[in-house]
């Protein structure tokens, strides 16, 4: 199923999160980040960026069901949510922006590959969200149709920063 779309580059990735730094801080604003398949790709984008600790609260990779009932009370979750749907994406968005109590919340959740997830999702499915300061939030579906893990971790982090992206804009 490996195909060749377009992958970003780090130092691509690093660029939009310059733009979304400047963004951030121009509103003296914060995010803060819960992410998945992507590993923590989304965070050490934002974190290249010189001064990052102005815009950057914290965030976690939730890589397991156990993870996220540590991180998450029973009330925050519905106890029939899975990871990398759109409910779940924004569950992490706005979970994230409430623990840390960031003017933006940004997450991700998904399948990377080479195979799919426990749940039925192909490899490079993946869900992105934004949660915004009024706690409303707006998703991204990234269907790659790819089963290259390192290159969907890299797309899905490219998604989940142009939303954050396009909503500060």
């Amino acid at each position: 199923m490996t195909s060749t779309p377009y992958e970003p580059t780090f130092a691509e990735l690093a660029e939009t999160a310059k733009t979304i730094g400047a963004a951030l801080i121009g509103r003296d604003d914060k995010v803060a980040v819960a992410e998945s398949s992507t590993g923590g790709l989304i965070s050490a984008a934002l974190l290249s960026v010189a001064g990052a600790s102005a815009f950057y609260l914290g965030g976690s990779v939730i890589y397991t069901g156990r993870a996220r009932g540590l991180l998450f009370d029973r009330a925050e979750l519905p106890p029939d949510t899975r990871g990398a749907t759109e409910p779940y994406a924004q569950r992490l968005a706005l979970g994230a922006q409430a623990k840390l109590r960031s003017e933006w919340g940004l997450a991700e959740t998904g399948a990377t590959g080479p195979s799919g997830n426990p749940y039925g999702d192909p490899p490079g499915h993946s869900w992105v969200a934004v949660a915004r300061p009024d706690r409303s939030t707006a998703t991204r579906l990234v269907a790659t149709a790819d089963d290259d893990r390192t290159a969907n971790m890299f797309r899905f982090t490219a998604a989940a920063l142009d939303l954050l992206l396009t909503e500060l804009r």
